[in-house]
């Protein structure tokens, strides 16, 4: 069978998912919408660098809806409910990057009304990704089979920032090269946060562990002790240049689920002086046996490498991708990795 997709945005995470959903044998691509005005009318393969595909990139809505297909692969660089709950409405299944991993106890205020929409469609929401959204549930969840005496689960992520050219995010928004007391009230505890909290209730819905009612959250800082040059301009000596975020679930107080993020302008010049040990991921069990498990690859190669197919942004879009064709089979709903079967990539001889 082939499942009809619709792409909703093409920034990177987008194009990726373009050029998966057209490598798939069981997907077709059928119509894509854009942000830009500039890619409206284009052809959604040139508009993403891969040549024509003979689907047209639209910025309007209705006509997109009146396709008869399957599934929106929903990416743009903000997550709208409003416009997801449209989609569901109109029978159009949705997977997506942008959250929803498993919004029943951290964002339950908009699950009522997603779960009608999806009735209503009859159709599926899906969250997917990679961290959170893979590392941070789904395979703590697979590990944990070959585990007893489960403890605490920890997953991990450890990248050097100079591989992220985005001056506006990495500066304005991430907030590196502003002052300790500026950084301290970084809107990514929350941004992040959002997604991470859904992991921890995730993780603790399959291992059956019931958690305190809040998480604990901490933010670690530090500066640079010299300048440091990164494609986003110079770190200024004295400004943010590494931060660790952490999200805990806890039971009596004790940590149980950590998930953390460590985001450092290299390993030079840093005080308190953080190393990264090589840029990767990690899911470990404190269990019998503590089993570790690591993951590389989703990194360029070397920093600051220019590379056409970020691994890191490949990776996210895939997991939704190959996700497509047991959302479309699965019942109207939300569904997390808990109530899909699991889910694989394809062959590509």
């Amino acid at each position: 069978m082939t499942y009809r997709v619709i792409q909703w945005a093409t920034g990177n995470i987008g194009r990726a998912a373009v050029e998966g959903i057209v490598a798939h044998p069981e997907l077709e691509l059928v119509g894509a919408w854009v942000h830009s005005e500039g890619k409206a009318g284009r052809d959604v393969g040139e508009v993403c660098g891969l040549g024509a595909l003979g689907v047209t990139a639209s910025q309007d809505v209705d006509a997109l809806l009146a396709l008869g297909a399957d599934c929106v692969h929903y990416s743009p660089l903000l997550g709208r409910p409003d416009e997801v709950i449209r989609l569901l409405e109109a029978g159009l299944n949705v997977v997506t990057p942008l959250g929803w991993f498993y919004p029943f106890r951290t964002t339950g205020a908009g699950v009522a009304e997603i779960e009608a929409a999806c009735r209503k469609g009859g159709v599926t929401l899906h969250g997917s990704g990679i961290h959170p959204g893979g590392i941070t549930e789904r395979f703590p969840l697979m590990l944990s089979a070959l585990c007893t005496n489960i403890r605490h689960v920890r997953a991990e992520e450890f990248s050097d920032i100079r591989n992220y050219a985005a001056e506006a995010v990495v500066r304005e928004v991430m907030l590196f090269g502003k002052p300790l007391e500026e950084a301290a009230n970084s809107v990514m505890l929350n941004v992040l946060g959002h997604g991470f909290k859904q992991s921890i209730d995730m993780i603790a819905a399959g291992l059956h562990i019931e958690l305190d009612a809040e998480k604990r959250v901490t933010h670690e800082m530090a500066v640079a002790t010299a300048p440091i040059e990164a494609p986003v301009g110079t770190i200024e000596t004295g400004t943010v240049a590494a931060q660790r975020f952490t999200w805990q679930g806890t039971v009596k107080g004790e940590p149980v689920i950590t998930v953390r993020v460590n985001w450092l302008m290299g390993e030079e010049n840093l005080d308190p002086p953080w190393r990264l040990d090589g840029q990767r991921f990690e899911v470990a069990f404190d269990a019998d046996p503590p089993l570790e498990l690591v993951f590389h690859g989703m990194h360029p190669p070397e920093v600051g490498q220019d590379l056409d197919r970020l691994p890191g942004i490949i990776a996210p879009a895939m997991h939704c991708v190959n996700a497509i064709p047991y959302v479309c089979e699965a019942e109207p709903g939300i569904k997390t990795y808990l109530d899909l079967p699991l889910i694989a990539g394809r062959f590509s001889p």
